[in-house]
């Protein structure tokens, strides 16, 4: 990925650009205050940020890490870096993440629609584990429960 690189959240100063690819990419976005709450919680929470070399944020995974599963929150790419390789950056720095930190499963939630996300998940082996009916709002719609086994290998 040429031009970015992966690298966590370390501060505060990132939560506004964290905010502004959320509401991007998000209709029901989480607020400021879900991801102060979030991140006061230093041993369960955790956020990756794509960086562009210049400085600027161009997305985010926000995750948290409970016993032996990581589960994916968020993961959002500012509009105009779509369909470049940074959520497949993320992705695999998480699994990375997910690797040093014990993880023998990864968890998500997507949209029913959101055919391009499960698309993506897809080539790195999750697979539908469950349905959650009527999980989001705005619109409301089902929820796709994804899993992967890290110790089946990907």
């Amino acid at each position: 990925m040429t031009g970015y690189h992966i690298e966590p959240f370390t501060s505060m100063l990132d939560l506004d650009a964290v905010m502004e690819v959320e509401h991007a990419s998000f209709t029901n976005p989480w607020t400021r205050e879900m991801y102060l709450s979030d991140l006061a919680n230093e041993q369960v929470s955790h956020i990756l940020l794509a960086r562009e070399d210049s400085g600027g944020v161009v997305g985010f995974c926000a995750f948290w890490h409970v016993l032996d599963e990581l589960h994916v929150n968020n993961l959002a790419v500012a509009p105009r870096h779509r369909r470049t390789g940074v959520a497949s950056a993320l992705l695999t720095r998480v699994f990375g993440e997910a690797a040093q930190l014990g993880a023998k499963r990864v968890t998500l939630e997507v949209r029913r629609s959101n055919e391009t996300a499960q698309r993506l998940y897809e080539r790195f082996g999750f697979k539908v584990a469950d349905v959650r009916v009527d999980y989001y709002s705005q619109p409301t719609e089902d929820a796709l429960v994804l899993s992967l086994d890290l110790a089946a290998g990907r």
